[in-house]
């Protein structure tokens, strides 16, 4: 174990309460790694000596993003339904079972190297926890593949059995199958389990049994909510005590009240607004009500085929009348209250030393520079990724 000291930092985000606003931010600052973990932060005129120094030239440096929703165990993409929806065909789900076919068919050395290189492009962008779900095989051997392949590249592993129901099967038995051998292949490699709730999909009877059968073996819950229109989605995760309702693009008042009253997280994901020409989720009006928010990628070859937190960050600000703090912070410490973790999404003592480097002076240049390839270098517990 060496200690490492980073400064010349013009602006360090540490999105701790206790240096003042949303974010932290310190400015002047430096900060130093000790092994895996943050163990110093502060001016750089106080610095604590340390094993190594870097100076960062005036750059800025934020707490790693913490993706807390995205499906990268598929084959294939959707190319060809992005173009057309581009024309006007709206987006309704049905394409799911494309790449469900594609991912059958491939073998797990084309699946895990297409994890890999989904993950190394988000690392790039300054992604350093990112959660991965299944669901694209939906049979009892393709699922448990899914997410042994998952769990290569990441703790935060979801059981998404219930996607929707094959084609070739009666939706009870499909939620008999998903409920017992598939739970029972999937549960060893799942710390999560999550069910599509929507038309086409899930309805709440059938989500809330998926669900409490997840529960019973040691899975926690989390939620795909009211993305497509008004439904049970954002209350039932309230009802089981979901970690976190994600997509939340039509909320009634009531499903606003229950998330503040709860704690349960909103996930938005507006890079599928983005892929789907759908309406964005009004994340004003639940900052306002007191809900905690989480920004996420859901990168997926479907719906929003982007790996980008960066991005996420432009268009919340943009179209969802986010302030840049704000976005930063849901795309950091929401996504790390999302995935109920509290040793990342924050840079201060004690905390994971995941962190990512701007080749900028601010943080406020990721929503001020949108698609400009800002981040420069990206640490995970400690070491250079």
């Amino acid at each position: 174990m060496t200690s490492l000291l980073l400064t010349g930092i013009s602006s360090l985000v540490t999105n701790d309460p206790a240096h003042g606003g949303l974010l932290g931010e310190l400015h002047d600052a430096a900060l130093v790694i000790d092994g895996r973990t943050i163990a110093w932060v502060g001016s750089r005129r106080d610095a604590p000596p340390a094993d190594s120094a870097l100076d960062l030239g005036g750059r800025a440096v934020i707490p790693g993003f913490v993706d807390s929703h995205s499906h990268l165990v598929f084959a294939g993409d959707r190319a060809e339904e992005f173009a057309a929806r581009m024309t006007g065909t709206p987006y309704s789900a049905g394409g799911i079972r494309t790449t469900v076919a594609a991912t059958r068919d491939a073998t797990d050395e084309q699946l895990t190297a297409n994890v890999a290189r989904l993950v190394t492009e988000m690392r790039r962008q300054g992604t350093t926890t990112v959660e991965i779900k299944s669901g694209y095989g939906l049979t009892v051997k393709d699922e448990a593949r899914a997410l042994r392949i998952a769990g290569q590249f990441t703790d935060e592993t979801t059981y998404l059995g219930a996607h929707v129901v094959p084609a070739d099967q009666e939706p009870a038995a499909y939620v008999d199958l998903v409920t017992g051998p598939m739970l029972d292949a999937a549960a060893q490699y799942s710390k999560w389990i999550d069910v599509f709730v929507e038309r086409g999909a899930f309805d709440a009877d059938q989500a809330r049994t998926i669900l409490e059968a997840g529960i019973a073996r040691g899975l926690h819950p989390r939620i795909h909510a009211n993305q497509l229109g008004e439904g049970p989605g954002v209350q039932l995760a309230a009802e089981v005590g979901a970690a976190a309702a994600d997509h939340c693009t039509y909320l009634t008042d009531a499903d606003i009240d229950a998330l503040a009253s709860t704690g349960v997280v909103a996930g938005l994901l507006p890079a599928i607004e983005f892929s789907t020409r759908s309406p964005y989720p009004d994340a004003r009006r639940l900052l306002d009500a007191g809900v905690t928010v989480a920004l996420a990628t859901d990168c997926n070859p479907g719906s929003g085929y982007s790996s980008s937190m960066p991005f996420c960050i432009a268009l919340a600000v943009r179209e969802m009348h986010m302030t840049p703090a704000e976005a930063l912070w849901s795309a950091t410490a929401g996504g790390a209250a999302s995935l109920r973790r509290t040793d990342v999404g924050h840079l201060t003592p004690g905390a994971q030393a995941d962190l990512a480097v701007l080749e900028a002076p601010s943080y406020l240049h990721l929503a001020y520079r949108p698609a400009v390839p800002l981040i420069t270098q990206t640490f995970i517990a400690g070491r250079p990724a």
